[in-house]
C-alpha cells in the first residue's frame, strides 16, 4: 500500500470518527435537555417489576382507553384525547419500553401487552368496563385485550385495523430501517435528518415535542423495532382471537401510510374522536 493511500485512509477514518463522536455528543446533550423539558404528563403505575405511564383526562363513564400505533406512544393521541375528554374519561398509555414506560427485564412478546395493560388499569384504579380504541397495530392489541378480558371491554373502536383483508400491511423496508434506527439515533443521524420526527408535525405542544424526542431515542426505537418485527404474529393472533358476539365494534378508516402522522392531522383526529364519542353515547343510551 502506498504512503499516499495510507494517509488518505487515515484521514478519512479520522474524519469519520470525529463525525460519529460529534453526533453522539449532540445526541447525548439533546436527550438530557429533553428529559427535563418533557417530563411525563401522567403517572407511573407498577405492573410487576417495572412501571408503565398512564395519562388520563376528563370525567364520566365509560372510560376510553387509547392504544397507540406502532412506533408511537401516548402523545400521538393528543388531539383525540383532548376532544374525547370533553365527553368522558379518557386515558392513553405507553406500552412497555415505549415513551415514558419502563421496558422491564422480560423480552417483548405480543401476549404480554394485554396482560400488562390489565395490571396497569387495576393498579391505577381507573374503573371499567372500557371503550378500547386502537390505531393500526394498537387496534390488534385492542382486539387481544377484548378477547382476553371480555367483561372489562364495553366496546371497541378500531382505527385502520391491520386485519387479513386490510391494505394496511407491514412494510419490510420500514421494519429493516427501524431495526437499525437505534444506532442511527445514537450517532445523532436521525436527529439531524429528522427522518422520523416529521410524523409528529401537526400535534399540539408539548405532545409534539415529546413524541419527536422519543422518536430520536434508542431505547424507544429498540422496543418499537421489536414490536414491528412481530407484526404478522400479532395480527394473526388478533384475527384469531374470539370476541363476545354482543361486543359493539366501530371501524374507522383513514387514508395514508403514516399512522402517527394521521393522528397528528387535526381533521383525521377529529374523525377518530367523533367515532369514539358516538360509541360512548351509544353505550350510555343502553343503560
Amino acid at each position: 500500500m502506498s504512503s499516499s493511500l495510507r494517509r488518505t485512509l487515515f484521514t478519512g477514518s479520522a474524519i469519520l470518527l470525529f463525525v460519529v463522536l460529534a453526533g453522539a455528543t449532540y445526541q447525548g446533550v439533546a436527550t438530557a435537555l429533553e428529559r427535563r423539558q418533557f417530563p411525563h404528563p401522567g403517572r407511573m403505575v407498577d405492573v410487576g417489576g417495572h412501571q408503565l405511564h398512564l395519562s388520563c383526562d376528563g370525567r364520566g363513564a365509560p372510560t376510553v382507553l387509547l392504544e397507540a400505533p406502532a412506533t408511537a406512544m401516548s402523545s400521538a393521541w393528543a388531539w383525540v384525547q383532548a376532544d374525547v375528554a370533553k365527553v368522558t374519561r379518557v386515558c392513553s398509555y405507553d406500552r412497555a419500553g415505549l415513551g415514558w414506560s419502563e421496558a422491564g427485564d422480560v423480552p417483548f412478546t405480543p401476549e404480554a401487552v394485554p396482560t400488562e395493560l390489565r395490571m396497569l388499569l387495576q393498579g391505577s384504579g381507573e374503573p371499567g368496563p372500557y371503550v378500547v380504541a386502537g390505531a393500526e397495530l394498537g387496534a390488534a392489541y385492542a382486539l387481544l385485550y377484548a378477547s382476553r378480558y371480555p367483561d372489562d371491554t364495553a366496546a371497541l373502536v378500531l382505527v385502520d385495523s391491520p386485519g387479513p383483508f386490510s391494505s394496511n400491511r407491514r412494510s419490510t423496508a420500514a421494519t429493516r430501517f427501524l431495526t437499525v434506527s437505534p444506532w442511527l439515533a445514537r450517532t445523532g443521524v436521525l436527529r439531524v435528518t429528522r427522518t422520523l420526527t416529521n410524523s409528529a408535525v401537526g400535534l399540539p405542544e408539548p405532545a409534539a415535542g415529546a413524541l419527536k424526542a422519543f422518536l430520536n431515542r434508542p431505547d424507544h426505537l429498540t422496543r418499537a423495532a421489536a414490536e414491528l418485527s412481530r407484526w404478522d404474529e400479532t395480527v394473526a393472533m388478533a384475527d384469531a382471537a374470539p370476541q363476545r358476539q354482543t361486543l359493539p365494534v366501530t371501524q374507522v378508516a383513514l387514508e395514508g401510510s403514516d399512522r402517527v402522522a394521521l393522528l397528528a392531522d387535526r381533521r383525521d383526529a377529529q374523525d377518530v374522536a367523533n367515532a369514539i364519542s358516538r360509541a360512548v353515547t351509544s353505550l350510555r343510551a343502553r343503560r
